[in-house]
């Protein structure tokens, strides 16, 4: 419960605007100057906390942000790390998922790999209290979905 002292120190929201930004390329241009612009925020103050931010990834990574506009033009932006087919996709080594799930196999990735993808995973707000093994499992679950084969080791 929020104390009163809180509730009358929230800014009033005017929009809660979610972007897909390459690491470390956020520019002024589209899409982040259209998106931004409208609710008439600093861009250059963005394009510079988020490439500050993201500089340990390696560049056209793509991040999702979830950026807070504020009524007196202010904002707050939280960075997730890549969404979990972006990993399955470069640990298996292919462009796409397959055509047909289910009936042809894409590729092939490791419980290993799949372990790692759920120890990068685990530090996201939305997983953070989650048992490793079910973030494993929802791993699993989501390559198949994409028609990747998931194996204990590589022939």
């Amino acid at each position: 419960m929020s104390t009163l002292k809180e509730i009358l120190n929230r800014r009033p929201v005017s929009a809660t605007i979610r972007l897909t930004v390459p690491a470390g390329g956020a520019r002024p241009a589209p899409p982040v100057g259209p998106a931004l612009g409208q609710y008439r925020l600093n861009l250059m103050a963005f394009c510079k906390d988020f490439n500050a931010r993201t500089q340990k990834y390696k560049p056209d990574t793509p991040m999702a942000v979830t950026i807070t506009a504020f009524k007196d033009n202010t904002f707050e932006f939280t960075v997730k790390s890549p969404s979990v087919t972006w990993y399955i996709k470069k640990a298996a080594g292919v462009e796409s998922g397959s055509g047909r799930p289910g009936h042809e196999v894409a590729s092939t990735v490791t419980l290993k790999h799949v372990y790692e993808i759920a120890k990068i995973k685990q530090s996201d707000p939305y997983c953070q209290y989650m048992p490793l093994k079910s973030i494993c499992k929802s791993i699993i679950g989501t390559a198949n979905t994409m028609g990747i084969k998931v194996v204990e080791e590589l022939e």
